[in-house]
């Protein structure tokens, strides 16, 4: 028999949860993720990968605008755009912010820090919340 492994996450998203990203907040608007790096993670020089971290971004983006609607069920991200500031090792934490809600898109933007505050990424990304469908 397997263990089922606790929910670290608010919905269930397979990569998300591959990736071990924690939910520590979620406010209206706003809200805080939490990643540890792992070997598999790193890139050449033993940094963090781009990729990974941009999947944290795009995450904590569409998490923040996700959480102005508890009826929505997802999130797709229509556009994102990201700068990479310093490298990331150890335990990188994301906030989001939803910006700005129109009728059908949310802008959010959000960074990455590491543990001790420095700065290590920015993105700012316009994310489309989806619904359960009605039968």
């Amino acid at each position: 028999m397997t263990a089922k492994r606790e929910r670290r996450f608010d919905i269930h998203v397979p990569f998300i949860e591959h990736l071990g990203i924690d939910l520590v907040e979620k406010l209206d608007g706003k809200v805080l993720l939490r990643m540890d790096s792992r070997p598999e993670f790193e890139n050449s020089w033993g940094g963090m990968h781009g990729g990974v971290l941009l999947t944290l971004l795009d995450s904590a983006l569409a998490t923040a605008a996700r959480s102005l609607d508890p009826k929505c069920n997802g999130a797709v991200t229509v556009e994102i755009k990201s700068n990479f500031i310093a490298a990331a090792t150890g335990t990188v934490l994301a906030e989001g912010r939803a910006i700005r809600a129109g009728r059908s898109l949310i802008f959010s933007e959000g960074e990455l820090r590491d543990t001790q505050g420095t700065l290590l990424a920015k993105a700012t990304g316009t994310i489309k919340l989806l619904y359960p469908k009605e039968h």
